[in-house]
C-alpha cells in the first residue's frame, strides 16, 4: 500500500511526464507563395508573427509542397506522396484520402493527445473520411475546398450547419483558441488550416484599407501578369492571418505553453496569383519552383535552436515523421513512409545528409528536385543553385544528370501510377463540367458512404452531386457550388452512394425557389425506397453583397442565404446504388436551387 508521501511523489512524476509532452499547433496557410511574408524578403507586407515563429525556431529554407491544396493536406497527414493515398483531385470526391491512410492526428490521439482542427480541411466530407474520424476529437469549419463566403459564413461544426459573425479566419481562430484554453494542461493538437488567400479576393476593411492604395514595389517575375489589386488583396489577407498567427502565440504565452509547444507554420502550395516569389518560375498549379516552395518554420523554445536556417531540401512529406519523433511517439500504421525524419537537421546533430528527390506532380505533370538540380515536367534540367529562376536548362552541360533524373521520373510515376502515364484527372484550374475521362469536375467513382452511428449526419452537398438533363451548378469551381437550372421532369440529381445502416432517415434540403415557382412536389429514390415533398414555402434572398474585396474571380458561384427544408423521413436499406432526387410536379418556372441534401440516421 503506498503511503502519502510515495503517492505525492507518484502524481509529482507523473506530472512531470505530462508537462514534458510538448503541445502542438499547426498553421497551415491556402495558397500563400514563399515570397508572401516579410521573413522572406517581402517589403510590401508586415507579418512579425509569423516571422517570429522562424526567428525564434527554425526555417527550412528550401521546403516543397504540393502545386495545389487537398494532395498538400494529404502529404502533411500521412508522410507519403498524395497519389498513394488516392487523392488525385481537389472536388467531386476526388479530393478524399483513402480510408487505410493513417495520419498524424491519429498518432498523437493514440498517445494521449487532445486533437481539434479548425478550418478548411479538404480530405474529404463524409465519415469516414471527415476529420473527427481521422483522429481528431473536435472540428469546425468547412471540409471542402475554397469556400464561397468569408464573411458570417455558414460553418460546419461537428456536423451540423451553424451561421457565424465575422471574417472566416478570425472565426475559426476564435474556436482554436477555445480549444486551447480548454486543453491548456495538455497535451493538445490544434490544427488552424487557414482559408486565405486562397480566393474569392476578400479581406476585412481594416486590413484592406492599408493595401487599396499602396504602390506594388516588388512584381512578380512574370510582372506582365500580375494583377495589382489581386497582389494587394492576397496580402491583406496574409496580414489578417499574421493577426490571427500572433492571437494565438499570445494565449500559449499567457497560459505559460510558449515553451513547451512546437509551433508549425507553412503553406499547401505557391502564390494563387502572379506576385513578387524572389524570381521564382511558376505559381498554385505548375510544378516549378514557384508553384511549390513554400515557407516552413517551426518553433519549439524547450528544444529547438533559436534562429537556426535549414539549407538541405525538405517537404510536406517530412513533417508527420519529423514531428512525431520531436514529440516522442509512435506512428500509427504500417505504410512506407515517403518522408524523412528532419529532427537531426533541426536539432544541429548532424550535418552529414545524404541528397534525395522530391516529385512533384499535378494534371499528369512531374517535375524533381534534387539539392542542387530541378528536372521540370518538360524534362528541362536546370541549375537551381546558379539559376534558380530557371532560366537556362544545362541537359547539354550536365547529359548525366538530366538522363538520372529523367528515368527517376519515368520509375515514380510507374510507382504512383502503375505502368501507364499519370492519369490525368485533375486540372490547374477548376473548369467544366461533365463526366468525360480526364475531367476533374467528374465525380468520383468511389460511393459516399452514408449511416454510421457514431456521426449520423451525412450531409451531400451539391459538389458531390451529379446533375442530370438541364441542371448545372452554379459555376464552374464546384466546391462552393449549388445546383441550378431545375425545371424539367426530366432532369434529376444524384448522388452515389453506399447505405452501411440499414435504418430510418430524416431528409432534409438547404433551398432557394422563387415565391411564385413554390409548390413543387419531389421525389427522393434510393433502390426501392421513396419519399416524396412539397417545396415550400417560396424562399428568394438576394445574392449576397458584402462578401468580395475584388469582383469575385469567374467560375466563383455569387453565395446567397439558403433555407433548410425538411421533407421527411425514410427507410433506407444498407447498400450501394444512386440517390436520385427528381421532380414529379413543377407548377412553376422551375423547382428550387440545391446547396446541399443532408440525411440523418434517425
Amino acid at each position: 500500500m503506498k503511503t502519502p508521501l510515495s503517492l505525492a511523489l507518484l502524481l509529482l512524476v507523473t506530472s512531470l511526464a505530462q508537462s514534458a509532452t510538448p503541445n502542438l499547433v499547426v498553421f497551415l496557410a491556402d495558397d500563400a507563395g514563399w515570397g508572401d511574408y516579410s521573413f522572406s524578403g517581402n517589403t510590401q507586407v508586415s507579418t512579425p508573427n509569423i516571422d517570429s515563429i522562424a526567428r525564434g525556431g527554425v526555417s527550412l529554407d528550401r521546403f516543397y509542397v504540393c502545386p495545389v491544396c487537398s494532395p498538400t493536406r494529404a502529404e502533411f497527414l500521412t508522410g507519403r506522396y498524395h497519389p498513394r493515398g488516392g487523392v488525385k483531385g481537389v472536388s467531386t470526391g476526388q479530393e478524399r484520402l483513402n480510408l487505410d491512410e493513417k495520419t498524424l492526428a491519429d498518432a498523437l490521439k493514440a498517445s494521449g493527445y487532445a486533437t481539434g482542427a479548425f478550418g478548411k480541411w479538404h480530405n474529404g466530407s463524409q465519415w469516414p473520411y471527415h476529420p473527427m474520424a481521422r483522429g481528431f476529437d473536435t472540428y469546425f469549419g468547412h471540409t471542402s475546398g475554397h469556400w464561397g463566403e468569408y464573411f458570417d459564413a455558414p460553418l460546419e461544426d461537428e456536423g451540423k450547419m451553424v451561421k457565424t459573425s465575422g471574417f472566416i479566419v478570425d472565426v475559426c481562430t476564435d474556436r482554436a483558441l477555445s480549444f486551447i484554453e480548454k486543453n491548456k494542461e495538455g497535451p493538445f493538437f490544434c490544427y488552424l488550416p487557414f482559408t486565405t488567400p486562397h480566393s474569392p479576393w476578400a479581406a476585412p476593411e481594416k486590413d484592406w484599407a492599408r493595401f487599396k492604395n499602396k504602390p506594388i514595389t516588388q512584381t512578380a517575375t512574370l510582372p506582365d501578369q500580375e494583377v495589382a489589386d489581386e497582389t494587394r488583396c492576397a496580402l491583406a489577407m496574409v496580414e489578417n492571418q499574421d493577426w490571427n498567427v500572433g492571437r494565438v502565440l499570445t494565449k500559449l504565452q499567457e497560459l505559460g505553453l510558449e515553451d513547451n509547444t512546437i509551433v508549425l507554420y507553412f503553406s499547401d502550395n505557391g502564390p494563387n496569383s502572379m506576385r513578387w516569389t524572389g524570381g521564382m518560375k511558376g505559381k498554385k498549379a505548375q510544378t516549378d519552383e514557384g508553384g511549390v516552395r513554400s515557407v516552413c518554420y517551426l518553433k519549439w523554445p524547450a528544444k529547438l535552436p533559436a534562429g537556426h536556417a535549414v539549407s538541405q531540401i525538405a517537404g510536406a512529406i517530412d513533417l508527420l515523421p519529423t514531428i512525431t519523433s520531436l514529440v516522442g511517439v509512435p506512428r500509427v500504421g504500417d505504410k512506407p513512409l515517403d518522408g524523412r525524419d528532419l529532427s537531426p537537421l533541426l536539432l544541429k546533430e548532424t550535418t552529414d545528409w545524404p541528397d534525395r528527390m522530391i516529385f512533384s506532380t499535378w494534371a499528369s505533370n512531374i517535375s524533381v528536385r534534387t539539392q542542387s538540380y530541378r528536372l521540370d515536367n518538360k524534362g528541362q534540367l536546370f541549375d537551381m543553385v546558379a539559376d534558380p529562376g530557371q532560366t537556362t536548362p544545362v541537359n547539354d552541360a550536365k547529359p548525366e544528370v538530366a538522363a538520372r533524373l529523367a528515368a527517376a521520373v519515368d520509375s515514380w510515376r510507374k510507382e504512383m501510377y502503375g505502368p501507364v502515364a499519370a492519369p490525368s484527372t485533375a486540372a490547374s484550374k477548376e473548369k467544366g463540367k461533365g463526366k468525360a475521362k480526364g475531367n476533374p469536375n467528374a465525380v468520383d467513382p468511389r460511393p459516399i458512404p452514408v449511416g454510421y452511428r457514431e456521426f449520423p449526419i451525412t450531409m451531400l452537398p451539391a459538389r458531390d452531386g451529379d446533375p442530370h438533363g438541364t441542371v448545372t451548378r452554379s459555376s464552374s469551381a464546384p466546391n462552393c457550388s449549388y445546383f441550378v437550372n431545375w425545371t424539367s421532369l426530366e432532369d434529376s440529381l444524384v448522388w452515389n452512394l453506399e447505405v452501411v445502416t440499414s435504418g430510418r432517415y430524416e431528409v432534409s434540403v438547404d433551398y432557394t425557389c422563387p415565391l411564385a415557382d413554390a409548390g413543387s412536389i419531389v421525389e427522393l429514390s434510393f433502390g426501392d425506397a421513396r419519399l416524396t415533398g412539397k417545396v415550400g414555402p417560396g424562399w428568394d434572398p438576394p445574392l449576397l453583397t458584402n462578401q468580395d474585396t475584388l469582383p469575385r474571380p469567374h467560375g466563383e458561384s455569387t453565395m446567397k442565404d439558403f433555407k433548410t427544408l425538411v421533407l421527411g423521413e425514410v427507410d433506407l436499406a444498407a447498400g450501394k446504388g444512386p440517390l436520385t432526387l427528381r421532380a414529379l410536379e413543377i407548377p412553376g418556372k422551375s423547382v428550387m436551387d440545391l446547396r446541399r441534401l443532408t440525411l440523418t440516421l434517425k
